[in-house]
C-alpha cells in the first residue's frame, strides 16, 4: 500500500473512529479531533474543563475504541509517586527460600493513561510521570521498565478550583503536546446529552482501530514531508513568541515572560502532519500549522502580571504572533484565524 492508499485509509477509519465514539459523546466536535491528532503525533494531552463535561468519559471511550489498554488515576494530595509507577516488594523464593525484590508495576503501565485531576497533587507526585511521558520508562531500583506501546497520557485539570491544588510545573506542561479547553455543549447537544443518558442502557463500543494499526498509522504520519518555506514558517512563530528575541513584537516584549522552547516547534510541526493527514492531504500546508497553533503553544507562553491585570492571554499573544510572522512571510490567513483561536485550541 503506497503512502496515498494509506492516508486514505487512515480518513476512512477515521471517520468509522468518531462515528462509533457518537455514540456516547454528544458534540465535543473539536475536541475529538485534537485528541485524534495528539494520538496519532504520538503526544500526550491535557484537558482543561469545569467537572461534567465528559472528559473522563471520552478518554475511556476513545481507549475502546482505539483498542488501547486503559488505566485511570484519581489524582489527590495524599498520593504517592509509587501508587503512579509501582513498587519494589520482598517476596519469598519458593525454590530457594530466600528472599527477593520484584517489581509490582503500577498504574502507569498502560497504552492509555487517564490522570484526572493532575494538578490535585503535589509537583512531586507529579514529576513521577515525567519520565514515563518524555522516555515511555520508568526507572525503579536502579532497573529501567519499558512502558508499553504505544503510550499515551491524558491529563484533565479544573480550571476554577484553586483551593488545594498545585499549579504544573513548566516542565511537566512542556510535555503535553497539546493542550485543549473543553467548553460547555451548545443548547442543543446539552439537551440530547439529558435524554440519551437517562433513558435506556449504556452503549457498548466497539474497536474500530486496534493497537498496531494505530502504531502503523503514527508511522505514516511522521513520513508526511513538510516544505522548507513551512518549517521556516512553523520556526518564525516559535521564536517570534520569545520577549528575548530581538524580532518579537511589542505585544511579547510588554507582556510574555517566557515563550516556547524547541519542542513546542517540534510538536508545532509534527501535530501539523496529523492533522494534515486526517484531512487527506499528504503534505503539510500552512493551515495546518495554523490549526494546531492554538494547542501547542498556549501553554508554553508564561504571561506576566501586566498581561493578567489587563486581560492579556496567551491566544492574544499567538494571535499577534501569526499576524507579524504571516505578513512578514506574505501569507493572506485572515480567514483561518478563527480556527487558530477556536474554544478547543485554547
Amino acid at each position: 500500500m503506497d503512502d496515498v492508499e494509506k492516508v486514505k485509509e487512515l480518513c476512512r477509519r477515521y471517520g468509522e473512529a468518531r462515528r462509533e465514539l457518537g455514540k456516547v459523546i454528544v458534540g465535543q466536535e473539536a475536541t475529538i479531533s485534537r485528541l485524534f491528532t495528539c494520538l496519532l503525533a504520538e503526544g500526550h494531552c491535557l484537558l482543561v474543563g469545569v467537572p461534567g463535561l465528559a472528559k473522563t468519559l471520552l478518554v475511556r471511550s476513545l481507549g475502546e475504541v482505539l483498542g488501547l489498554g486503559f488505566n485511570r488515576i484519581q489524582f489527590t494530595p495524599d498520593l504517592m509517586p509509587s501508587d503512579i509507577t509501582g513498587t519494589e516488594v520482598i517476596q519469598e523464593d519458593p525454590e530457594s527460600g530466600g528472599r527477593l525484590f520484584r517489581f509490582v508495576e503500577g498504574p502507569v503501565f498502560s497504552n492509555l493513561l487517564l490522570a484526572d485531576e493532575i494538578n490535585r497533587t503535589p509537583p512531586k507526585t507529579q514529576a513521577a510521570l515525567l519520565e514515563a511521558m518524555q522516555e515511555r520508562q520508568v526507572t525503579a531500583a536502579g532497573k529501567k521498565h519499558p512502558l508499553p506501546h504505544p503510550f499515551f497520557v491524558l491529563a484533565t485539570q479544573n480550571p476554577i478550583e484553586q483551593e488545594g491544588t498545585y499549579p504544573l510545573p513548566e516542565a511537566q506542561l512542556d510535555r503535553f503536546m497539546f493542550q485543549v479547553v473543553v467548553d460547555y455543549p451548545s443548547e442543543e447537544e446539552e439537551f440530547d446529552v439529558i435524554l440519551s443518558t437517562t433513558s435506556g442502557p449504556a452503549q457498548t463500543l466497539e474497536e474500530i482501530i486496534g493497537r498496531e494499526e494505530l502504531v502503523e498509522f503514527a508511522k505514516v504520519v511522521r513520513q508526511i514531508p513538510v516544505a522548507d518555506y513551512i518549517g521556516r514558517f512553523a520556526l518564525a512563530i516559535v521564536r517570534n513568541t520569545r520577549p528575548q528575541n530581538g524580532e518579537a513584537d511589542e505585544l511579547v516584549r510588554k507582556y510574555v515572560s517566557w515563550g516556547s522552547g524547541p519542542r513546542g516547534g517540534q510538536n508545532l510541526v509534527l501535530a501539523a502532519k496529523a492533522h494534515a493527514a486526517l484531512n487527506g492531504r499528504l503534505a503539510v500546508e500552512i493551515e495546518d500549522i495554523l490549526s494546531v497553533c492554538g494547542p501547542v503553544l498556549s501553554h508554553r507562553i508564561k504571561t506576566n502580571y501586566s498581561a493578567e491585570a489587563e486581560k492579556i492571554t496567551s491566544l492574544n499573544v499567538i494571535e499577534s504572533v501569526v499576524e507579524k510572522v504571516s505578513k512578514n512571510s506574505g501569507f493572506k490567513i485572515n480567514g483561518l484565524l478563527p480556527q487558530l483561536l477556536g474554544s478547543a485550541g485554547a
